[in-house]
């Protein structure tokens, strides 16, 4: 069973928090980062679960990969796909 987000997230180190919150809610991970969730998470191959592959290949043939979006949801915030335009900027 996979662990709590909030735990495998905290075991970060402040550089890669920052890093995933750099890329966004749906950055590719580089390598750096991926083997970070792993670690946080157990050990080699452990964070699997907190990123998926997209479909899409790098340009040497590995799989882009972004975090899952339970996981996007919890360090991002639930966002609106559509951004809220303020009532005042609405056209009438």
């Amino acid at each position: 069973m996979m662990a709590d987000i909030a735990t495998v997230l905290g075991r970060l180190t402040p550089e890669e928090f920052d890093g995933l919150r750099a890329l966004g809610p749906s950055g590719h991970l580089p390598r750096h980062l991926t083997e970070a969730l792993d670690r946080a998470a157990g050990g080699p191959g452990a964070g699997r679960g907190y990123y998926v592959p997209t479909g899409s290949v790098s340009a040497t043939g590995g799989p882009h990969v972004v975090l899952r979006s339970d996981v996007s949801g919890w360090l991002f915030g639930a966002s609106s796909p559509v951004p809220e335009v303020p009532e005042s900027q609405r056209e009438p």
